[in-house]
Parts: C-alpha cells; sequence; structure tokens
C-alpha cells in the first residue's frame, strides 16, 4: 500500500502508556463539589464519579518501538484517506460528514461503551463516534489469524469507520430499535447484515483510495479479502471450539464477509451495499 506520502489526520487520540485508573483533578474536594452541582441540576452523581473514575491518566510515553510509532502513523494516514473518501461520498448526496476520532490504546481504556480492552479487539463506539484500537492486535492478526499485511490493517480501519457511517445515516439507530422487538436469533441476524454492510463501506473506501489515489499495490486486495475471511464467525468458531453453529453469528461467515467487501470495492455506491435488503447474504 502506498500510504507514506498520504496525508496524516488530525482527529487521533494518542493514549498509548495511559492507564484507566482513578485520577481527580483538584482533588477529592473539588469532586465533591461537581457531583453536588450535578446532583442540583438532576444529573445522577454516581455518573460523574464513575465517569473521573475511568479517566485515564496520561504518561510519558516510554521508548516505544519505532515499529509501533510507524503503525500507528500509518493508522493515521488510513484515518485520513477515509475521511477524504466519506467526505465527497457524503456531499455527493447532499450531506455533511462528522469525522470520527481514532483513540489508540494499550491494555484497556474508557469509552462512552463502556471499558475498552484490547482482548475485545478494534470496535466503534456511537455514543462517543470514536474509533478504538490497541495496535498489538494487527500481531494477533498476523499471527493468530494468519492474515499479515498493511492492507489488512487499513480493512480493519475502514470497516470500524464502515460502522461511523451507518451511525451517521442512522442505520445503527434503527438496528437497535429492531433488536429490542425481536428474538435473539433475528437479533444476530440484523447483526450480521449490519456488519456485512460496514464490510462492504471497507469495500467502498478501497475502491476510492485505488481509483482515486492510487494507494493500492499488487497483492493489496488479497490482503484485505484474506483479512475478512480469517475473522469470518464460522473460521473463529471452528477453531474455538471445533463446531460451528450458525444462529449464534454476529458478523458475518468468511464467505459472507469476502463477498460484502468486493461487493464495494468492485461498486463503489452506497445504494450497493444495502445488505438489509439483500435476500441472499
Amino acid at each position: 500500500m502506498r500510504w507514506k506520502m498520504g496525508r496524516r489526520s488530525s482527529n487521533v487520540e494518542d493514549r498509548r502508556g495511559s492507564s484507566a485508573r482513578p485520577s481527580v483533578t483538584g482533588g477529592g474536594l473539588g469532586l465533591l463539589v461537581i457531583a453536588l452541582i450535578a446532583a442540583f441540576f438532576g444529573i445522577d452523581p454516581s455518573f460523574i464519579l464513575n465517569q473521573a473514575d475511568n479517566r485515564p491518566t496520561s504518561s510519558v510515553p516510554g521508548n516505544r518501538p519505532a515499529a509501533e510509532d510507524e503503525l500507528a502513523d500509518f493508522v493515521s494516514v488510513v484515518l485520513a484517506d477515509t475521511e477524504d473518501t466519506w467526505e465527497t461520498l457524503f456531499q455527493q448526496e447532499g450531506l455533511t460528514y462528522r469525522k470520527p476520532n481514532l483513540v489508540l490504546f494499550t491494555g484497556q481504556t474508557p469509552s462512552a461503551c463502556g471499558l475498552g480492552k484490547a482482548a475485545m479487539g478494534p470496535f466503534y463506539c456511537p455514543a462517543d463516534q470514536k474509533v478504538y484500537i490497541d495496535l498489538s492486535f494487527y500481531d494477533d492478526l498476523k499471527q493468530r489469524h494468519q492474515a499479515p499485511g498493511d492492507f489488512a490493517q487499513a480493512y480493519v480501519i475502514a470497516h470500524e469507520v464502515g460502522h461511523h457511517v451507518q451511525t451517521l445515516l442512522g442505520v445503527s439507530r434503527k438496528v437497535q430499535d429492531l433488536k429490542r422487538r425481536v428474538s435473539p436469533v433475528e437479533g444476530n441476524q440484523l447483526s450480521v447484515r449490519q456488519e456485512l454492510q460496514a464490510d462492504c463501506f471497507a469495500g467502498i473506501w478501497a475502491h476510492h483510495a485505488d481509483r482515486t489515489r492510487q494507494l493500492l499495490e499488487q497483492g493489496d486486495l488479497e490482503e484485505a479479502l484474506n483479512a475478512a475471511s480469517s475473522i469470518g464467525d464460522d473460521r473463529l468458531q471452528q477453531q474455538a471450539r471445533g463446531y460451528v453453529t450458525p444462529d449464534s453469528f454476529t458478523h458475518g461467515s468468511s464467505a459472507q464477509r469476502v463477498r460484502w467487501f468486493k461487493v464495494g470495492f468492485q461498486q463503489g455506491s452506497l445504494k450497493d451495499c444495502d445488505t438489509f435488503a439483500a435476500r441472499n447474504l
């Protein structure tokens, strides 16, 4: 992937070297005053206290490996490129694209969706409209999932940004509303369609990154498809327990994830990514 000459995003929040432990600016008395003010305005004081308890405490970065800082730089370029793609596509639809923040963290970090942990893998939180990633995930992607390559890494970011696009378009809210009214199995099916659409949106980004800015090199597409296949529900379940239960899928099978990324990559259009109207996934 030709990324080193790319623009860097200004929307990266680097929390590496921070820890989610209690940290109160101004001491306990200051926190008590804030809590009392919150109570006066009808806000649950425990919410304020919990937020303070979970704030990251910054520390001065140590001597991180050069490869890790280069990876952080790479992620910033990928994020910037998704910004350029989605800003253009939203403008074409008469919409305004709000850029998400991307949080780099180590181990665990607070988010508006709860405590984010490295073991969860990369995730998007619609409540604060941020993408979260511990860069150690990429080692896991390469070693455990056998999906190496910089474009495989880019696909991961583009997929999570795809969830942000769903939030801005109102898709995520509609899915959550529907899931409250259906059975758990039907809820899983909705989740699969939502995840496959995010894969398709990642393909849309790849389409425009290649066509407009010529970022892709030979073998890059295969890296992304391999990554999508490697994290399909069927493959992960087979590896973890030796059997597969399709009713419990929440992200889609390997074949489905590959198919929908390819749809986005080949068509480059939002209208072709309507997984919710598709008869066959």
